[in-house]
């Protein structure tokens, strides 16, 4: 979903965390835990993914080790974000073996927001980037569409333009695109993709977030069409220490592309 850029790509280190959850890392320093926006498999991304990832994470990777994680495969039907979460503990405590820093973007928001709430232990500092508490309506509606379509094999990626950008002429155009290019992006296991989505569709942490221990970094584009800006709000006056930055004109995925989205990252990252 995010752009692609043209400077070459920085070394790539790819593993294997526990519960055989993918990541590939790059860069040096202290330790960052990208938990990865939505992505129709649970692989390591290839390709135009890869470089879309790298572009946003590149600008990090100049101060930390960015380990971007993905979801296990394989999950079972009637997974939860909970059990998500859990399984992201596991991951982390065997391979840090200490809390460390964690940004989820998207879908990797809502898995960040479990696992700080669920696991306080693992998580140094957090971010979550055009992300919330909850699904607001609109992303709820299209990604069980998508999920339904993807597990019938029918075409589905149409379903997610009305969450991926604000304009409705946009989204009618962006809609129409993505039927057209649908094939090219088609999970390789669709029942996997739809366990996921089902345990988001279910997510609501709301009620909870006055648990969520870590200092916690919440960034929202004023635009986003997947999240409110009420929805961005909730969820930082609802975190006990937390701060909430609001990007003026920016979209759910143009937020990430602005140049203060990595500085607002590194700089809240960087306190003690």
């Amino acid at each position: 979903m995010v752009g692609t850029g043209r400077a070459a790509r920085p070394e790539i280190t790819e593993g294997v965390l526990e519960h055989g959850m993918p990541y590939f890392a790059i860069g040096s320093g202290r330790p960052l835990v990208f938990l990865r926006w939505f992505s129709p498999d649970h692989a390591n991304p290839r390709g135009r993914m890869l470089d879309s990832e790298v572009r946003v994470l590149r600008p990090l990777a100049r101060s930390f080790r960015v380990y971007a994680v993905g979801r296990a495969p394989g999950m079972a039907q009637g997974i939860t974000m909970a059990e998500i979460a859990a399984e992201h503990a596991d991951a982390l405590r065997a391979e840090f073996g200490e809390p460390v820093d964690v940004l989820g973007i998207s879908s990797g928001g809502s898995v960040a927001l479990q696992l700080t709430a669920d696991h306080p232990e693992v998580v140094r500092r957090l971010v979550v980037a055009s992300s919330g508490c909850r699904l607001d309506p609109v992303a709820k509606e299209g990604q069980m569409r998508y999920a339904e379509a993807v597990l019938h094999g029918r075409r589905a990626m149409h379903h997610l333009a009305s969450s991926s950008v604000s304009s409705p002429a946009a989204a009618r155009l962006a809609a129409a695109a993505m039927w057209l290019l649908d094939p090219l992006s088609r999970p390789r296991d669709p029942a996997d993709t739809y366990a996921f989505l089902r345990a988001e569709d279910e997510f609501d942490i709301t009620e909870r977030l006055g648990e969520i221990q870590a200092p916690t970094l919440v960034i929202g584009g004023e635009r986003d069409a997947a999240y409110s800006l009420a929805t961005f709000r909730r969820t930082a006056d609802g975190i006990p220490d937390s701060h909430l930055a609001i990007y003026p004109g920016a979209g759910h995925v143009s937020a990430l592309r602005r140049p203060r989205f990595a500085i607002d990252v590194v700089n809240f990252l960087d306190q003690p």
